[in-house]
């Protein structure tokens, strides 16, 4: 028998604009709504989680966890510049009391990946200004909410924009029909192209400085209005070379990974997010090995890749750890099952060897709207059901939940 740290948080995430349906002052549900669009599908309706976290929170408290990851969505608090929505402050002040009702540790992310239209048309995270203005909204929605948070996540996986940015580098071609879309959307809602900038398929390298200040800047604000701590979470994948492709994988690595460890420095915790490795040869991106599972992502079934980046993230920014995403996109609920067990026993390993390593939050709650995929692949410990929006826990929910009752595993 293995056991976790005393007090260990055990979780399950959503993000607001994949789970809650109709978050149409965001820049995505332009984007989505266009014809042709970059996205599979549109979000539309989602998982109706705005109107049923109650339900969402009472299965996941149900199921034995004792954590939930969520967002709040900037576009519903601040849908046009300068003007913050009440009700959407209340609304969210009514969630993180129901997971307080409920026994939950509510940890809650101020920016996860989308953003109102007027900030993105105004140049996003590549202007500047986004500094101040992300602060502005953490200051009015850390005062309106931060008494009851018991976590605080100032920006979720900071360092996905400039990986996003290398991987299309990377791949070469097929830039054309981005650029193409961001022009069109520019021109939907009357901005101009060159300044029309979403957080996952804008210039990546332009977003760095700004984020990193965003993120040392909200950090202050939201220490002095929320009850505990306040980190940062990375999407940290385990990078590795073959001979010849080590120089490759240490340029990514301090690029994507290091800078933004080493910014994490001084924080109450840093978020690591990780689903696979990344192979680097001599010429650049290896593909998948000869014979390697696939996930619905494309990513390799690799779930060993945790152990290397908590180690990795504990080491450089000298942060305890909290696993703030982990998971897989598959129809096979057996092979989640798989890929989380070994993914725990990774984990294990580096509670063994000191490692502070203060929780595990699963991704995700629910099968959801999975950005430019869509509905296809399928992430959830939780089927909704895309008719009746009936919600129907799989059997890794179950186990999974036994091993967060136990706090652990055998």
């Amino acid at each position: 028998m293995a056991t976790f740290p005393a007090g260990f948080l055990w979780g399950t995430a959503t993000a607001a604009h994949q789970v809650e349906g109709g978050n149409t002052a965001s820049d995505l549900w332009l984007m989505e709504m266009m014809k042709p669009s970059l996205f599979a599908d549109p979000s539309g309706d989602a998982c109706d989680h705005y109107h049923r976290y109650s339900e969402d929170i009472a299965l996941l408290a149900g199921l034995g966890f004792n954590t939930y990851r969520f967002s709040i969505e900037w576009a519903r608090i601040e849908p046009e510049e300068g003007f913050f929505s009440q009700a959407a402050l209340d609304h969210y002040r009514r969630m993180i009391a129901e997971c307080h009702a409920r026994r939950i540790t509510p940890m809650v992310t101020f920016h996860h990946f989308t953003a109102p239209l007027w900030f993105t048309r105004g140049g996003g995270w590549e202007d500047e200004k986004s500094v101040d203005r992300f602060a502005r909204f953490c200051e009015r929605a850390g005062t309106a909410l931060g008494d009851l948070i018991a976590y605080a996540c100032t920006i979720n996986e900071a360092n996905i924009p400039i990986m996003t940015t290398m991987i299309r580098q990377a791949s070469g071609g097929g830039d054309e029909m981005r650029l193409k879309a961001l022009a069109e959307a520019a021109r939907l809602c009357g901005g101009r192209p060159e300044r029309f900038a979403p957080y996952l398929s804008g210039d990546g390298h332009a977003t760095v400085p700004n984020l990193l200040a965003a993120h040392r800047k909200s950090y202050d604000i939201l220490k002095a209005k929320v009850s505990g701590p306040v980190g940062i979470t990375l999407s940290l994948n385990d990078f590795q070379a073959e001979p010849g492709g080590e120089a490759l994988r240490d340029m990514a690595d301090q690029l994507i990974n290091g800078q933004f460890l080493e910014a994490a420095k001084g924080d109450d915790y840093v978020g690591v997010q990780t689903y696979t490795r990344v192979r680097f040869g001599e010429a650049g991106l290896l593909p998948l090995p000869d014979g390697a599972e696939a996930t619905q992502m494309g990513y390799e079934f690799y779930p060993e890749a945790l152990e290397a980046t908590v180690r990795q993230a504990a080491r450089v920014s000298g942060c305890p750890v909290i696993v703030t995403e982990n998971g897989i996109g598959t129809e096979d609920d057996a092979r989640r099952i798989v890929y989380t067990e070994r993914a725990l026993w990774s984990l294990i390993n580096c509670v063994r060897d000191g490692v502070d390593v203060q929780g595990y939050i699963h991704w995700s709650l629910l099968d959801n709207f999975e950005w430019l995929e869509g509905y296809g692949p399928k992430f959830g410990l939780v089927e909704v059901d895309r008719t009746t929006q009936a919600r129907k826990p799989k059997p890794s929910a179950y186990w999974l939940g036994e091993i967060a009752k136990q706090n652990a595993m055998g």
